[in-house]
């Protein structure tokens, strides 16, 4: 039985739904939070819809099992595959899923040019086709997959060669159509804001979803009556190396923290 004290479960395919924890955290401090990442299976991006389903489903019975009272979904690809699948396999659950930041995108240009960097998978779903159709009405939307920026983010590799190579290939071309915001629609994608300003300049905004994911996950809280003000304890599984996402978490968090290991058994079931 869940209560105010049960934790804040968090998965991802690896470290990118961080960006969203560390929203959760500064909102919310006295939450406990699980944060699983699914480094055994990283990148989603170009896995069927059908395996990313099995995986979320997996994480999410293994989060319900360590006592969650909500489940994020931070992950784009993980949303725009298996959201939906979630909640009718889960129904008295209460998930707070990613939507690529298309809506405020789209209010706020001024040229009427957008770039939305994404995985392939959030792309090719229903969830940003339905997004598009809704609120951008009237703007034009330039897509990159940026290819391989997910597993240099992986390596906590934020500002190296590689990265910027696969940002400025990604964004130079939007430049050249006038773009003056730029949508960052996988949760990996907030830890190079840093760099991605550098390139586009200081005339084109960048969204980052994080920041509202975190305020829904509160009002939800709030309506639920669940808040919890003291905890604030975080717990890191990994379904890959250990040592690996210690490393990166002090990269990218700033933090020394445990990680637990788990493993899956036909990728459908985690097992710790």
């Amino acid at each position: 039985m869940t209560s105010a004290a049960s934790p804040i479960g968090v998965f991802d395919s690896g470290v990118g739904g961080l960006s969203v924890l560390r929203e959760i955290r500064a909102l919310m401090p006295g939450e406990d939070i699980i944060y699983f990442g699914d480094q055994g299976h990283v990148p989603y991006g170009p896995r069927s819809m059908k395996q990313i389903q099995d995986f979320s489903e997996g994480i999410t019975r293994y989060l319900l099992e360590e006592g969650a009272k909500i489940i994020v979904v931070a992950c784009n690809t993980a949303s725009a595959a298996a959201l939906k699948y979630l909640r009718e396999m889960f129904p008295d659950v209460q998930f707070v899923g990613m939507e690529p930041a298309v809506k405020p995108a789209a209010e706020k240009t001024q040229t009427g040019k957008v770039g939305v960097l994404a995985t392939p998978a959030t792309f090719q779903g229903a969830l940003y086709a339905s997004v598009v159709e809704r609120f951008a009405n009237g703007v034009e939307l330039f897509q990159n997959t940026c290819n391989g920026l997910v597993q240099e983010i992986e390596k906590g590799n934020l500002d190296g060669e590689e990265t910027r190579r696969i940002l400025e290939e990604a964004l130079y071309p939007m430049l050249e159509k006038n773009i003056d915001t730029v949508v960052l629609g996988c949760t990996h994608y907030p830890f190079v804001i840093p760099l991605v300003e550098r390139i586009v300049g200081e005339k084109v905004r960048v969204i980052d979803p994080a920041p509202a994911v975190a305020r829904q996950v509160k009002r939800l809280l709030e309506a639920g009556g669940l808040e919890n003000q003291n905890g604030g304890r975080v717990r890191f599984v990994t379904s890959g190396e250990a040592d690996s996402v210690k490393s990166v978490l002090r990269v990218l968090l700033g933090i020394e923290s445990a990680v637990e290991s788990v493993t899956w058994k036909n990728d459908q079931e985690v097992l710790a």
